[in-house]
């Protein structure tokens, strides 16, 4: 079950861009972007679905500054 703020940040266009971005690095193999485990569910959860989730629950981090991060954190050298 997802929140109100939830909600609205998946529906907002800022998400889209976001998502956009995600999919690209994941397309790119500049990136670590690999699955993770997660034990709330069956299956790995993507790159993509995990870093929407925290921003989703994250409302007051900045969305800019932390896929800027991200794309540091994750590239592969």
């Amino acid at each position: 079950m997802q929140t109100l703020n939830a909600q609205q940040f998946y529906k907002s266009e800022e998400a889209n861009v976001i998502r956009t971005g995600l999919n690209e690095m994941m397309k790119s193999p500049s990136f670590n972007t690999r699955s993770t485990y997660s034990p709330k569910s069956t299956e790995d959860i993507t790159f993509v679905d995990k870093h929407m989730t925290y921003l989703s629950t994250h409302p007051k981090v900045n969305p800019n500054e932390y896929m800027s991060n991200l794309r540091l954190m994750t590239r592969i050298n």
